[in-house]
């Protein structure tokens, strides 16, 4: 099987890589709180599992390397649950900065952050426009249950897209991590329906915690989840954001904004 991984190849692999103007994919999570039934780190997981699938279908077509992913996002929102650890905006953006300068220094030009938390979209939005004058180079960004939006609209009973530890979290777990998840724990794990803030339509945005919103920790329900509907959810989004790789998002644009 083609290796994907940047930490497991070799310095010299890497470089035949930048020679070929590979893609390179960073995946971007968050460890924070997912209610009674899911470990703190289900958004970096899923960010680095879809990534790891798009690079191998990709890699067909084109070269794609997957660096080690950033388990830490923004969840100050989660943080009254405990379990949660955070970042604040400076420190993203200068983490971000300095892992695509050192991507960019080994040879490569083409840089995507996907990301696998919804708490970091807005964010991320404004910092690939930052990070692409800051560098000069086209930097791009996707969310993977973005790029996958159908699948997951179609594979969900309950709920149209993600949530947070909901019916989709939960199977995308119960298909990659079975061995997280506490089943025991099921029964509990629902709450109210959400809209991820990057999303949603009122007028106004206010910061609220998340325990304001839900006392399970959990928004959606995950008693509907399944492996089956997680299979079919991270095969889609890989396959999605696989099939951007290959149309090259990056041939049309210049190397910085207008």
């Amino acid at each position: 099987m083609t290796e994907v991984h940047w930490n497991r190849l070799t310095a010299a692999e890497l470089r035949a890589l930048a020679a070929r103007d590979a893609v390179v994919l960073l995946p971007i999570g968050a460890t924070e709180q997912h209610g009674p039934h899911l470990p703190t780190g289900v958004d970096d997981f899923l960010a680095a599992e879809v990534c790891r699938r798009a690079a191998l279908l990709a890699s067909e077509r084109t070269g794609v390397v997957v660096t080690p992913s950033i388990p830490t996002g923004l969840s100050e929102h989660h943080m009254p649950f405990g379990g949660t650890l955070t970042l604040s905006l400076p420190t993203l953006h200068a983490l971000l900065r300095d892992i695509c300068r050192s991507v960019l220094r080994a040879g490569f030009s083409r840089v995507l952050i996907v990301n696998g938390h919804g708490g970091n979209m807005t964010a991320l939005h404004a910092l690939t426009t930052e990070l692409t004058v800051e560098l000069a180079t086209p930097i791009a960004f996707a969310s993977y249950f973005g790029a996958g939006r159908e699948v997951v609209r179609d594979t969900l009973e309950t709920q149209d897209g993600l949530m947070h530890a909901c019916e989709g979290e939960t199977s995308m777990m119960m298909a990659a991590h079975p061995g997280l998840i506490r089943a025991e724990h099921l029964p509990e794990a629902h709450g109210p329906r959400i809209t991820l803030p990057a999303e949603s339509t009122e007028p106004v945005y206010m910061a609220v915690t998340f325990d304001r919103i839900t006392e399970s920790g959990v928004a959606g329900d995950a008693r509907a989840a399944s492996p089956e509907k997680g299979e079919r959810m991270l095969a889609g989004c890989a396959r999605a954001l696989a099939d951007t790789l290959v149309r090259d998002p990056w041939a049309t644009l210049v190397s910085s904004p207008a």
